[in-house]
């Protein structure tokens, strides 16, 4: 079966997705207006600057649309911004800084730093095949503070200062929201966006 999967395409690394998307065999199609999330069966919400993407799906029309889908079981990944965007709360955020929500978490902004502490680390991500390590990516990357009834958790941190702190989960109402604190476009490892192209099949 043929499914649609849309980028938000406002503001962040969106031809990076695009490009691994399009690999697993997915039409992958850019949106920027509600015409065009309409036609899509799953949505990625890029890395990039959370306020500013959030400001900009506000001045585009696109909230609210997002709000609406994503409550009604889109099925949605979030990196590293995007699970900003798709957080109920966020830590040490812009004041009035607006989310998508949906997602039963507190997310902490900047977690790991500004971007000259962004850094590499391989962590276990359940679920994935084969189940060798990650290698991630973490930019200016959140992790999750605190996880809501629902969510599961899916890797953590491990060693270091950050050690045990949550960077990748999977909730929502219809379980359809995954999120990771990483860059897995980056990497040419393509396990996380296959699983969440499984995702979409099966709510297609």
């Amino acid at each position: 079966m043929t499914v649609t999967i849309g980028v938000f395409a406002l503001q962040g690394d969106v031809r990076e997705h695009l490009h691994v998307l399009g690999s697993l065999g997915v039409e992958a199609v850019r949106v920027r207006r509600p015409e065009e999330l309409d036609a899509v069966d799953g949505l990625v919400l890029p890395g990039g600057e959370s306020t500013t993407m959030g400001k900009l799906a506000a001045t585009f029309g696109l909230l609210e649309p997002l709000r609406r889908r994503v409550a009604a079981g889109l099925p949605t990944y979030g990196s590293c911004a995007g699970m900003i965007l798709l957080a109920d709360s966020i830590e040490d955020g812009i004041t009035g800084q607006e989310t998508i929500g949906g997602l039963d978490v507190v997310v902490r902004r900047n977690a790991f730093g500004r971007q000259v502490d962004s850094f590499e680390a391989d962590v276990c991500f359940e679920g994935l095949e084969p189940a060798d390590p990650l290698h991630a990516v973490f930019i200016r990357a959140p992790w999750v503070e605190h996880v809501g009834d629902g969510v599961r958790v899916l890797a953590r941190v491990e060693g270091g200062p950050a050690d045990g702190k949550v960077v990748a989960v999977r909730g929502g109402t219809y379980e359809h929201l995954l999120a990771t604190s990483f860059h897995p476009e980056l990497t040419g490892d393509r396990r996380v966006h296959e699983v969440f192209v499984q995702m979409v099949r099966e709510r297609s």
